[in-house]
C-alpha cells in the first residue's frame, strides 16, 4: 500500500506516526496547501488527513485511492457522497478526545469564574506586596455549587461535562440542537431561550450544521444573565463572533472560546478589540489535544487501516 499523510504537523510533537509504516510505504507531509493536494495523493492507496480538503475534483482524478482516514471526528472536509460513488471508503475516529475536551471545558469555566487572569496579574505586578492585609478581595468569584449549568448538545462530551458539573454541585439543564435527544431521564431538557435566560454557565458541545450555524447571536445573547459564562468547545460558527464582541462590550458576560469560525484566527478580529479583555478567554483549538487523546487518535487511525486491509 502507498500511504500519504497530508498534515502530520497537526498531530503534534511527541506523537510517533511510524506505526503506519507497517501497512506499506508512507510519505509524510507536515502541511499540505490546497494547490498541492492532488499532486501528493494521485498515486496513493490510502490517505490520512486531519483538515486537508479532499473534494470531488480531487477524488475523480485519484483512481488508485481506496481509503481516506480522517484524523478527527468531523468529516466535512471530505466529499462523502462522491467518495461513496467512487467506492472510496472514508473512516473517522470518534470518542478519542472526550476526556480532554471535558477537562478543557472545566478549565475554561474555572479560569473565568475565578477571575484567574486578574489575580495572576495582581501578584505578578507586585501589587500584593504593597497590601496591608494577607489577602486581596479586588474581585468576587462564585462557586459552581448550586449554580445552573446549561449544556447545548448532550452527546458523549456533553454528558460527560454534565457528570463533572453535577459532581461540583451544579444543576444541569440542556438543549438538544438536533431535536433527537430531548428525553434524558437524568437532566431537564429546555428550549434554547430558557437555557440562555436561566443558566449561570453555558457550554456548547454540538456539531456545526445548518441548525447550529450562528445559533448564538445578537438576538439571544441579550438573554444571558449578568455575570453568565459562555463556553464554546464545539465548533466555530455556532456563535456569531461579531455579535459576541458587541455583547461583551455592552453587557457583563464572560466568554471562553476554543474554536473560531476561521482558524487560525484572522488579523484584526473583533474579539481582540473588546474593552475588557479579562472577560474573554480564547485558546487555539486545543481542547482535543491532550497527549493521551492524540496517542489514542493515531492508534485508532491505524486500527481503521488494519480493519480495512483485512476486509480486502
Amino acid at each position: 500500500m502507498d500511504i500519504v499523510v497530508l498534515d502530520a504537523s497537526t498531530y503534534g510533537e511527541g506523537i510517533n506516526l511510524d506505526i503506519f509504516k507497517k501497512f506499506g510505504s508512507v510519505t509524510f507531509y507536515e502541511t499540505t496547501p490546497a494547490s498541492l493536494t492532488f499532486e501528493r495523493i494521485k498515486d496513493a492507496d490510502i490517505v490520512i488527513t486531519n483538515k486537508v480538503v479532499i473534494d470531488k475534483t480531487i477524488l475523480e482524478k485519484s483512481p488508485k485511492l481506496k481509503l481516506i482516514c480522517v484524523g478527527a471526528t468531523g468529516m466535512n472536509n471530505i466529499d462523502l457522497s462522491y467518495a461513496k460513488e467512487k467506492n472510496v471508503e472514508v473512516k473517522n475516529v470518534s470518542g478519542y478526545s472526550t476526556h480532554s475536551v471535558v477537562q478543557h471545558t472545566l478549565s475554561m469555566v474555572l479560569y473565568l469564574a475565578s477571575h484567574s487572569c486578574y489575580f495572576d496579574e495582581y501578584v505578578k505586578s507586585r501589587e500584593w506586596q504593597k497590601s496591608e492585609i494577607f489577602t486581596h478581595l479586588g474581585r468576587s468569584f462564585f462557586e459552581i455549587k448550586d449554580k445552573s449549568w446549561g449544556i447545548i448538545g448532550l452527546g458523549a462530551i456533553g454528558k460527560e461535562v454534565a457528570s463533572v458539573a453535577s459532581a461540583l454541585g451544579a444543576t444541569i439543564q440542556y438543549y438538544s440542537t438536533s431535536g433527537d435527544n430531548k428525553n434524558s431521564t437524568q437532566y431537564n431538557h429546555v428550549e434554547l431561550e430558557t437555557l440562555l435566560k436561566t443558566s449561570d454557565i453555558i457550554s456548547i458541545h454540538s456539531p456545526l450544521n445548518e441548525k447550529t450555524k450562528n445559533l448564538i447571536n445578537s438576538k439571544n445573547l441579550k438573554f444571558l444573565k449578568s455575570g453568565a459564562i459562555l463556553i464554546n468547545v464545539g465548533r466555530g460558527g455556532i456563535i456569531n463572533e461579531n455579535d459576541l464582541a458587541l455583547a461583551l462590550d455592552s453587557s457583563k458576560i464572560y466568554a471562553g472560546l476554543d474554536v473560531l469560525e476561521h482558524e487560525p484566527m484572522k488579523e484584526n478580529h473583533p474579539l481582540l478589540n473588546i474593552k475588557d479583555s479579562e472577560r474573554l478567554y480564547i485558546t487555539p483549538h486545543i481542547a482535543w489535544t491532550s497527549i493521551e487523546a492524540r496517542q489514542t487518535l493515531i492508534a485508532s487511525i491505524a486500527k481503521n487501516i488494519e480493519l480495512f486491509l483485512k476486509k480486502d
